[in-house]
């Protein structure tokens, strides 16, 4: 696998969020939560989480998931699962 910077992660989901949210002012941050963006919804989740594992040819446990607080952690957990 390519290796690819925590930073690139972060811009490719900013860009996953605002093709599947429809909004193209979506500025994420490392800080950002689902209560920080009014589309973010469960449904909107499990596009996400699937456009990830495309994008970044990894594949996400529903648990894992769950316990990601905001954006940095996502970020992260992905950053280690192409290091895998």
């Amino acid at each position: 696998m390519d290796e690819i910077s925590q930073d690139q992660i972060l811009e490719k989901l900013t860009s996953i969020f605002r093709d599947l949210l429809d909004d193209e002012e979506i500025i994420l941050t490392r800080e950002s939560t689902a209560q920080d963006i009014e589309e973010w919804d469960s449904l909107n989740q499990i596009k996400i989480i699937l456009e990830c594992e495309n994008i970044f040819q990894v594949k996400l446990r529903a648990r894992d998931i769950r316990n990601l607080n905001n954006v940095g952690e996502m970020v992260e957990h992905l950053f280690y699962l192409r290091r895998l």
